[in-house]
C-alpha cells in the first residue's frame, strides 16, 4: 500500500495535478519510504517468525501452548512491528551510507539461512517419522510419495521466498559493489518492480 502511495503521490506531482513545496515533497517522500522500508523489515521478520513456530509446533508439540501462549504471541507481534519501524526510521535517515545497506542484506541472508536450517530439519524429521511408520506396518510400505511431497512443500516455500525477495536484495548487492557499472545501472531500472515483488 505504501509503494503503490508513493507511485501515485510521485505521478500527480509529475502531472501537476498536485503542487506542493519542494521541502513538502521531501518530507512525504521520506515518510512513505519509511513505511515500505518498515514493510520489508518487517516481513522477512514475521516469514521468520512463522519459521520458528512451525518448528515449535513441530518439534514441541505437546508444549506448544505453554510456550506460545497469547500474551506472547502479541509481545513478538509487537515487538516485529517497533523493531520494524525504528530501523526503518535508521534505514532511510542514513540509506546513503553502504553499512545500513550491508545491514538489511545481512538481515536477510540471515533470514535465508534461519528458514532453510528450521525447515530442513522439519523435513528430515517428518521423513524420519513416516519412514519409522511405513517400517513398523507389516509388509512395509513405501514412503516415497511423501518424501517427495515434503520435498516439493519444501522447494516451493523457500523458491517462492528466494524469487519475490531475491532481485530487491540483489539490487542493494550491486549499490554497495558496483554503483557506477552500466550493467548495474539497467539493473536499477526496475527497482519499482523487485519492491512490488
Amino acid at each position: 500500500i505504501s509503494n503503490l502511495a508513493e507511485m501515485l503521490f510521485m505521478l500527480l506531482l509529475e502531472h501537476g495535478v498536485l503542487v506542493m513545496r519542494p521541502s513538502i515533497v521531501r518530507h512525504m517522500d521520506s515518510v512513505i519510504d519509511m513505511l515500505i522500508c518498515s514493510s520489508v523489515v518487517s516481513s522477512l521478520s514475521f516469514l521468520g517468525v512463522i519459521a520458528v513456530d512451525r518448528y515449535i509446533t513441530i518439534f514441541y508439540a505437546l508444549r506448544y501452548h505453554s510456550i506460545m501462549t497469547l500474551q506472547r504471541a502479541v509481545v513478538t507481534m509487537a515487538s516485529v512491528w517497533l523493531a520494524s519501524t525504528v530501523s526503518s526510521t535508521v534505514l532511510i535517515t542514513y540509506y546513503r551510507s553502504n553499512t545500513i545497506l550491508l545491514c538489511l542484506i545481512g538481515f536477510f541472508l540471515f533470514m535465508l539461512v534461519l528458514m532453510l536450517v528450521l525447515y530442513i530439519h522439519m523435513f528430515a524429521l517428518a521423513r524420519h517419522h513416516l519412514h519409522s511408520i511405513s517400517s513398523q506396518q507389516k509388509p512395509p510400505t513405501a514412503h516415497r510419495g511423501g518424501s517427495l511431497k515434503g520435498a516439493v512443500t519444501l522447494t516451493i516455500l523457500l523458491g517462492v521466498f528466494f524469487i519475490c525477495w531475491g532481485p530487491f536484495f540483489f539490487h542493494l548487492i550491486l549499490i554497495v559493489t558496483c554503483p557506477t557499472n552500466p550493467f548495474c545501472t539497467c539493473f536499477f531500472s526496475y527497482f519499482n518492480l523487485f519492491l512490488i515483488l
